[in-house]
């Protein structure tokens, strides 16, 4: 399945079109203005531009937008960003030092669409192992129905595919906002319990919540 909706927008360039920003808009991007930089705050000012764009739009238009939106940032080790083995950074985290890891890329994409309006029940993220590549990953999965064949957002291969395609991946465990599954196999996955049992992932939550930015060890700015 090929992806045929292109709705991107430059991270660094606005769109023709003048679009309003809401109070909260202005404060976001006024934070990441004064903790990370002009161009910085840039990212964030079309980040939420995108937002608004995509309101009435499908979410398949939606998917591939946020999609590819997030995907230009660049890919950077929490070590040599964050100074820490595994840090799951907010939005405005990742947008301000216009870098991450595959759950930073993974983690703005889903809350994107949780704002969007896609119902959180057809959103999962996935921890995996990439086969190709040795090591653990993270990826987006989107249910259309309870029942589909997920659609898989990635920052390794770009292109939106259906799961079934994606056999260089293999699942340990999914979780949304409020459930957690056991990836074994084939399907859905055994329900494990609430996603709350993952300290990584109460944590992001509590500084998405209350919009706590870290000063950045290295700012990807060109």
């Amino acid at each position: 399945m090929r992806a045929k909706w292109l709705f991107i927008i430059p991270l660094t360039i606005f769109s023709l079109a003048t679009i309003a920003l809401t109070k909260q808009d202005n404060l976001w991007i006024k934070a990441v203005k004064e903790e990370y930089g002009e161009r910085a705050s840039k990212r964030v000012n079309a980040w939420r531009e995108l937002i608004s764009e995509l309101d009435n739009k499908t979410e398949k238009e939606q998917l591939v937008s946020i999609n590819q939106f997030f995907n230009q940032l660049y890919f950077v080790d929490d070590i040599k960003l964050w100074g820490e083995k595994d840090y799951w950074a907010t939005p405005l985290e990742f947008l301000g030092s216009n870098a991450g890891d595959c759950e930073d890329f993974t983690i703005a994409k889903y809350f994107s669409l949780l704002e969007l309006g896609v119902s959180d029940k057809k959103l999962r993220l996935i921890y995996l192992k990439a086969l190709e590549l040795n090591q653990f990953h993270m990826v987006l999965a989107y249910y259309p129905t309870p029942s589909s064949v997920p659609l898989i957002l990635d920052n390794i291969d770009k292109e939106i595919k259906p799961a079934t395609e994606r056999t260089d991946l293999l699942p340990i465990y999914s979780f949304n906002g409020q459930h957690l599954w056991l990836m074994k196999g084939k399907g859905n996955g055994q329900q494990a319990g609430k996603s709350s049992r993952l300290s990584l992932w109460n944590d992001l939550r509590a500084r998405n919540k209350g919009l706590r930015l870290n000063h950045p060890i290295i700012n990807y700015d060109e």
